[in-house]
């Protein structure tokens, strides 16, 4: 029976904690990246299937959520379940690392932004702007402490201001649309962009290049399944998955497609940041790129909110779990894992001061957390895939092969170098797994040693080429 909660948060709140958490600072930025790569036919074929690989994480997160509402922990419970305690830790601990590093892409931008409006702020990267970002995180991380529940409140509020300025875009740009304009090259990249860039003109080439940026603006799909144990029911959690999915594809494909329509391929991607204000300013006039500034730092905010709740969420879900110390899952009076937040906010304030050594603090940030967030998401295909065999539910378990094998893909598209710099962070990492295991008086086996132990060289591989400038955490 699919009991409620009193005080649990409910489908909408859900809903918006996922598009929030979705809807950031790439979203602005997005219609010139695509524009950079490809024409508006293969752009859509590059939503298509991507769009179709993340239904299939969508289906299996509802599908494992209907057939074991006995794990309540969402994604890590999942992995769990396929690969036993260390792959829970692993996707949780990953998942943990992507949520609080994409922080600092969030507070990069949204410096950046307000720089548009006070100059001391100006790029994002200085000595105010950091200051200005901790002070704001520690009041983030206050608030969160207070309570997780109201604070995904405040969520919803923010949510539904940080929609409107891209509705009032959509409307806009779909006013100043011209078909001739959108079908003039529709399937060919202009030729000055490949000869400038050396990207492949080619449909497949296009395609390709499109899916690098749109598979990163979809992280957050999973905000439901992560807060379901807070949720009034699993059936809200479920429902809350669909409903963000569908809003958050609508929104996407407006906004990125129909600006072929408004200008040339080659004039959105030449567009100022954020590209939506440098379009809207073209097509109605300066105010435009006001709204859509205002809109960034509210987007940014709204974001980074719930990107302070659900990092907090995941520990106390893997402490609960004993595959971390349960120190890390200790709740506070008001229900909020108090130490996973503080620990968090100072790893976070230590981060922050890596902008004055790297001229891409915010691309560093953000390709690192989203190849992150991918082992966790593979490993919810995986579980689908296991479960369905096991059941003989053939439909299921096609969708948890689109799962497994999007993720894959994407990792591949993603580069070697962001996954083995991942690797760095497990050190620490399998020192708490061990103390938790002692704990729980769990015996690692020697199938999980294995791993740990590849795991821990690539990781000292990662190390040495960080040395050797073989990679580099400004590229």
């Amino acid at each position: 029976m699919d009991n409620e909660k009193k005080n649990g948060i409910n489908a909408f709140g859900l809903a918006a904690l996922i598009v929030s958490s979705a809807i950031g600072t790439g979203i602005f930025g997005l219609p010139s990246q695509l524009a950079q790569v490809a024409a508006p036919g293969p752009a859509l074929l590059a939503w298509l299937v991507c769009g179709i690989g993340v239904l299939a994480l969508v289906l299996s997160l509802n599908n494992l959520a209907k057939k074991r509402p006995d794990i309540d922990s969402g994604l890590f419970g999942y992995a769990k379940a396929a690969c036993g305690p260390l792959g829970e830790f692993m996707s949780g601990w990953t998942y943990w690392i992507s949520a609080w590093i994409g922080n600092l892409a969030f507070a990069t931008f949204l410096m950046s932004a307000i720089g548009n409006f006070i100059g001391i702020f100006k790029g994002g990267q200085n000595i105010a702007s950091i200051i200005a970002a901790i002070v704001f995180l520690w009041i983030l991380t206050f608030f969160v402490n207070n309570g997780v529940e109201s604070a995904n409140f405040v969520n919803t509020i923010v949510t539904i201001c940080k929609v409107i300025p891209l509705f009032v875009f959509i409307v806009l740009v779909a006013m100043s649309f011209k078909l001739g304009v959108f079908t003039a090259h529709f399937w060919t990249n202009f030729a000055s962009n490949v000869k400038a860039t050396g990207v492949n003109g080619s449909v497949y080439g296009q395609i390709k290049n499109s899916m690098m940026s749109i598979m990163w603006v979809f992280i957050g799909i999973e905000g439901a399944s992560v807060l379901s144990s807070r949720a009034k029911s699993q059936k809200a959690a479920s429902q809350a998955t669909i409903i963000g999915f569908i809003s958050l594809v609508v929104i996407y494909v407006f906004s990125t497609i129909l600006p072929y329509g408004v200008m040339s391929q080659a004039a959105i991607a030449k567009a100022a940041q954020p590209a939506m204000g440098s379009i809207l300013e073209i097509a109605v006039g300066k105010w435009a790129a006001i709204i859509i500034n205002l809109g960034v730092i509210i987007s940014t905010i709204g974001s980074w909110l719930s990107w302070t709740m659900l990092p907090a969420e995941t520990t106390r879900l893997m402490a609960k779990d004993k595959t971390l110390p349960a120190s890390w899952g200790k709740l506070n009076k008001k229900k909020a894992p108090q130490f996973s937040l503080i620990i968090t906010a100072v790893l976070q304030t230590l981060f922050l001061f890596s902008m004055l050594f790297t001229t891409s603090a915010y691309n560093f940030a953000s390709t690192l957390a989203a190849a992150a967030i991918l082992v966790s998401y593979m490993l919810v295909g995986i579980y689908q895939i296991k479960y369905s065999f096991q059941h003989k539910e053939w439909w299921q378990f096609f969708v948890g092969l689109i799962c497994a094998g999007f993720e894959i893909m994407a990792a591949v598209l993603s580069g070697w170098q962001d996954l083995l710099l991942l690797t760095i962070s497990f050190l620490p990492g399998f020192v708490l797994y061990y103390m938790a295991s002692k704990e729980d008086h769990h015996r690692i086996t020697p199938r999980e040693k294995i791993v740990m132990a590849v795991v821990c060289i690539l990781a000292i591989l990662a190390i040495i080429f960080l040395f050797t400038g073989k990679i580099s955490i400004n590229g």
